[in-house]
């Protein structure tokens, strides 16, 4: 998720491009980067690898004067965060100039073509693929030329391009990532978000998935990927700046929670496809070391520990390997058997956790082989790996982490069933069916998500609890786990998750009718045995709230709330049924006026042992 702002029009282009940026830094901050069309008609561009205060430090009051321009502010998918990968890039005749936000499918056998024809590449990036592609097409009409190479093209996308042709013209086209155009008084802008250009205009037109804008200062004409025009409504912004920057939303935590369809759906593009099938390119190199694997360490701190349950349960079941999740600051220190057979999976959001690198260093020097799934490209945790894969979740600006969770899960699923097919334990038509699975979540979370009606009236409800306890089976368990994490970060309230049938093994003692039971009870192999646990719980007069499946009538008579999340193979409800339980935490913390998205004494990243 990176951050585009365009402008075209009769002012310096320069200011309002990076008060734009500095808006929009919330989207990505690996790097950060200018283009404008000078006096003298050539194109200046300038980046920085790091903050934008690296770039405006280093322009220092000296960017040029001209316009039209655009700008961008990097979160890095392909390739490393450099000078070199920074955004705007060029093609061969430095007259164009082009941004991006998504990721490019087919860039790979784009560039491999481009090369071919004499095209020279300076980046690691998909983007620059775009730039000379478009280079290819161009015959004087830029808008023509971003039409006919688009069509070529595969994957996600929000671009803006610039010409030194066309110095009263921006162009900007969306596939499946947000891009919005702006209207102003003799001036047109092209925005990712709302932020970078609400102090100059109100009057926003939200591009539609695979239009085709021309931004002139008189207006904006756009047309679809195949030439057809079409009009668009202009919608008026009634939010402040402030807002804007949250998307509306009161708080970043709560934005990231309704972002998770989304992020769910950029963590499987280009990995999961129309039939199903699973595969994950980034592990392709080391085929040979994972069909030699005799045990699995899926490794993680907090969140991403839990997350790791969840893979680690799925890679013994589907792959039949002895797997197991390990805390990241205690492995160092009792090691389990690692040797050349074991395949460690390190899970983490920044890719910075000092207490998951060290165990990883540890196994990478026993001859392990090492696969990293994070967030952040470049990040310390994938330096000394095997292979990466990322969650294309975009960032994360809460401290609590939603959207990682739910992606880190997605991803690790996508592992076990990547192991399953190369080892040969799971059939065509299984794999199959998890795929499709997979692919049904993005819809089946949104859906989910209109259960924040209903949470909020039961967080008013709990708001003056001082104990929760959760409870959840099989692969409910890591789920209640988390849901019992999001509630003490987000607002103090001491909760606790267990195994559920362990709560006869002491637990219950702590159970009476001002201490609440949250139950992960969806449809599953173990679903009678909780509904067991519930009855338990009920006999001793603690409320209950359950999250259950559609359609399951049963729960409610042991549940006082039931929160109704949509049917899915056992394997793919832990995505879905930490949902509401987000939603709870983030209510009960608002209710009671703690700071979301900072909690006390706690950072994003912890980079100390």
């Amino acid at each position: 998720m990176c951050g585009i702002v365009g402008y075209v029009g009769p002012r310096d282009a320069a200011p309002i491009l990076l008060d734009g940026l500095r808006r929009l830094e919330y989207r990505g901050y690996d790097s950060a980067g200018i283009a404008l069309l000078t006096e003298n008609g050539e194109v200046f561009i300038e980046k920085k690898a790091g903050k934008l205060t690296n770039l405006t430090d280093h322009l220092n009051g000296g960017a040029p004067a001209g316009h039209p321009g655009i700008a961008h502010t990097r979160w890095a998918t392909h390739g490393r965060p450099t000078d070199l990968n920074a955004h705007p890039h060029r093609d061969c005749s430095g007259r164009l100039a082009l941004i991006h936000n998504g990721i490019i499918e087919n860039y790979r056998e784009l560039k491999e073509e481009l090369q071919a024809a004499g095209h020279r590449f300076t980046s690691e990036t998909d983007t620059e693929v775009l730039a000379h592609l478009i280079e290819t097409q161009y015959d004087g009409d830029l808008v023509e030329a971003v039409r006919t190479a688009l069509n070529r093209v595969t994957g996600a996308y929000a671009i803006g391009v610039m010409h030194t042709d066309h110095p009263n013209q921006i162009v900007g086209a969306r596939m499946n990532v947000p891009l919005i155009v702006g209207l102003g008084n003799g001036e047109g802008f092209l925005a990712s978000d709302v932020p970078a250009i609400l102090e100059h205009t109100k009057n926003v037109v939200i591009l539609h998935e695979g239009d085709i804008a021309e931004v002139t200062p008189d207006g904006v004409r756009i047309q679809q990927l195949d030439g057809s025009p079409v009009e668009r409504d202009v919608t008026r912004i009634r939010w402040s700046i402030e807002a804007a920057e949250k998307g509306g939303f009161a708080h970043f935590t709560l934005k990231e929670i309704y972002e998770q369809p989304h992020a769910i759906q950029e963590a499987l593009r280009g990995r999961v496809d129309a039939a199903g099938r699973v595969s994950l390119p980034e592990l392709d190199a080391i085929e040979e070391q994972l069909r030699a694997v005799e045990r699995v360490y899926v490794v993680g701190c907090g969140t991403a520990r839990y997350a790791g349950e969840v893979g680690a349960h799925l890679i013994q079941e589907w792959v039949r390997l002895p797997a197991s999740s390990q805390i990241g600051s205690e492995m160092r220190y009792s090691p389990p058997p690692i040797d050349e057979r074991t395949l460690v999976i390190s899970v983490s959001q920044s890719g910075e956790t000092a207490d998951t690198l060290a165990p990883q260093k540890l196994a990478a020097e026993m001859g392990a082989t090492i696969v990293v799934v994070t967030n952040v490209v470049g990040s310390a945790i994938t330096r000394e790996a095997d292979a990466v894969c990322y969650l294309q979740a975009g960032p994360e600006v809460a401290v609590a982490s939603t959207k990682a969770f739910v992606t880190q899960v997605v991803v690790l699923e996508m592992i076990a069933l990547h192991l399953a097919r190369l080892r040969g334990t799971l059939g065509d038509r299984q794999l199959r069916s998890f795929g499709l699975a997979l692919r049904e979540l993005p819809a089946q979370a949104a859906e989910t998500l209109k259960l924040a009606p209903q949470v909020k009236k039961l967080a008013r409800r709990w708001s003056g609890v001082r104990d929760v306890m959760f409870i959840g089976r099989s692969l409910g368990f890591p789920i209640a786990l988390e849901g019992a994490l999001k509630l003490k970060e987000l607002s103090y309230v001491h909760a606790e998750g267990y195994a559920a049938g362990e709560l006869k093994h002491g637990p219950i003692a702590l159970l009476d009718p001002q201490t609440p039971l949250v139950a992960v009870a969806t449809r599953g192999a173990t679903y009678e045995k909780v509904v067991s646990n519930i009855a338990e719980v009920r006999a001793r007069e603690a409320p209950v709230v359950a999250v259950a499946t559609e359609g399951d009538e049963e729960i409610a008579r042991y549940a006082q709330d039931v929160l109704y999340v949509p049917e899915t193979i056992e394997q793919m409800a832990p995505v879905i049924a930490i949902l509401p339980l987000q939603l709870l935490a983030y209510e009960v913390a608002v209710a009671r006026g703690t700071d979301v998205d900072q909690p006390r004494n706690l950072a994003k990243s912890v980079t100390v042992e």
